[in-house]
């Protein structure tokens, strides 16, 4: 893997870690949300389905290392059935980006944003987490409360943000207070969308794949609230990454630090 903006020279480790690192953020809570999404060089934002037949190794490797810097992990209800997601083990992600762990738990929770509770309450998700990262259920004030509780039963910790919707700002907050500061959004392509609309988004790395798939698949926002007044959100590219074809960018919000 290879630097090509700014600047060109290959990475170690270190180097790549560095990139990534997030800002100095003080005490709760102040928090910095990052999106991690691929994508086709046609917009493509899953093959059948998912979004495995874009990745490479690269991305694979750029993924762990995200993992590593988060405190948490978001991820929209959708994703994680689709996805399979499980939670997230030292051993899992292999021991390369151990180091980014120091001083902190051995892995981050996963936090899944679902209005309704539909989720798989006997699934590994919910019912097979370690102490240090207890999955996090954030939903509504409108769910099933008998589903809310039986989360909690199974281990699960719930954050209720929002009446009929969930309130994206006040679930960011609420992480943060907890002094998951570092959110680092998975997806999906709803969810990502919400963040866009409601200004929540500081960063976004974004993998282009090498790879025409098509019309038939969705963008990696769909959905959501549109943008106040019509307008867009302004961003800086920060750098961009090559990996065999791939190119592997990272974007900031304008006048962010």
């Amino acid at each position: 893997m290879r630097q090509v903006y700014p600047g060109g020279s290959a990475l170690d480790d270190a180097a790549l870690a560095a990139l990534y690192g997030y800002p100095d953020l003080g005490t709760p809570p102040a928090r910095w949300l990052r999106a991690n999404m691929v994508a086709s060089v046609d917009g493509a934002a899953t093959v059948d389905g998912r979004s495995e037949g874009l990745s490479s190794e690269a991305d694979q490797q750029v993924f762990a290392m995200l993992r590593a810097h988060a405190d948490v992990i978001l991820v929209g209800a959708g994703t994680a059935r689709a996805e399979g997601y499980a939670p997230v083990r030292p051993e899992s992600e292999g021991l390369r980006w151990a180091w980014l762990r120091d001083g902190r738990p051995p892995s981050p929770p996963i936090a899944v944003v679902t209005r309704a509770l539909d989720l798989d309450l006997d699934s590994a998700l919910i019912t097979d987490t370690l102490p240090h990262a207890r999955t996090i259920v954030i939903t509504t004030e409108s769910a099933e409360p008998g589903r809310r509780a039986a989360a909690a039963a199974r281990n699960a910790e719930v954050i209720v943000a929002g009446e009929a919707s969930v309130d994206l700002m006040a679930a960011a907050d609420a992480l943060a207070e907890r002094g998951l500061q570092r959110i680092s959004c998975e997806g999906g392509p709803h969810l990502l969308a919400q963040l866009v609309g409601e200004g929540l988004l500081d960063e976004l790395c974004l993998t282009v794949s090498p790879l025409l798939a098509g019309p038939e698949a969705g963008r990696i926002v769909t959905g959501g609230l549109p943008m106040p007044g019509g307008g867009t959100r302004p961003v800086t590219l920060a750098h961009v990454l090559e990996d065999e074809g791939y190119l592997l960018c990272r974007y900031v919000r304008r006048g962010a630090r």
